[in-house]
C-alpha cells in the first residue's frame, strides 16, 4: 500500500524550480527538465517501496505500481494515493 505523500516530496521543491528557472534553457526544455527531475523522484520511490536500486527497476514494476496507486485512488480516495493530482 502506498503512503500518502506531501507535494512537495513527488514535485520538485521552491529551490529546485528556482534552480531551473535560472538555467539557460528554453520553455520547453525547462518543462522537460522539470518533468524528468519529478519524474527520478517517482522512481526511487517506486523503487524504495519495492525494495530495489532504481537501475533495477523495470517496466512492469512501474506499470504494476501506478496501477496499484490508481486502485488506492479509486478505492480509497484521491488522499489515499501516493500522487496527489
Amino acid at each position: 500500500m502506498t503512503i500518502p505523500q506531501p507535494p512537495s516530496e513527488q514535485f520538485l521543491t521552491l529551490d529546485q524550480s528556482a534552480q531551473v528557472d535560472a538555467a539557460l534553457l528554453s520553455s520547453h526544455e525547462k518543462f522537460l527538465t522539470r518533468l524528468t527531475l519529478s519524474s527520478l523522484k517517482l522512481l526511487k520511490h517506486i523503487a524504495q517501496e519495492n525494495q530495489i536500486p532504481i537501475e533495477n527497476l523495470t517496466t512492469p514494476q512501474v506499470i504494476a505500481w501506478f496501477e496499484q496507486d490508481s486502485k488506492v485512488r479509486r478505492e480509497q480516495g484521491s488522499e489515499a494515493a501516493y500522487l496527489q493530482w
